[in-house]
């Protein structure tokens, strides 16, 4: 099955890229599957104390920096992702926090799946606000 990308589908490019670990299940990673592309984990900003998730999306690169067409195996447990951000009204509060070297989580309900950083602002403060 192929992978549609986001950028299609949503008729923008990316807003950043990440480099990012998935935890081992012994680390408190995932304990069931391996992670695929399409999945919608949420991200959180790791200097934030509390709960505060985010509707950003990943989508994983291979090693070169394209994006993965497959969505039926799993992606490397390491790598780079385009990041996506869901909530268009949100994009003001993340232009401030958005930056290289923020460091962050991917997030599955209350697990924290990845650990990622930022390495590229891409079209971060380009992309619509509203449709």
């Amino acid at each position: 099955m192929m992978h549609q990308p986001y950028e299609l589908r949503l008729n923008h490019k990316a807003d950043f890229r990440v480099k990012y670990n998935f935890k081992k299940p012994e680390d408190g990673g995932r304990q069931t599957g391996e992670p695929y592309q399409g999945i919608r984990s949420d991200f959180s900003y790791a200097e934030e104390t509390g709960n505060g998730m985010y509707m950003i999306w990943p989508e994983f690169e291979d090693k070169n920096g394209d994006v993965l067409l497959y969505n039926d195996k799993p992606v490397p447990n390491s790598g780079t992702a385009r990041m996506w951000i869901i909530n268009n009204q949100m994009r003001p509060f993340h232009y401030e926090k958005i930056k290289v070297g923020i460091k962050g989580h991917f997030r599955e309900g209350g697990l924290f799946s990845a650990d990622c950083e930022v390495i590229e602002i891409l079209d971060l403060k380009t992309n619509p606000i509203e449709f």
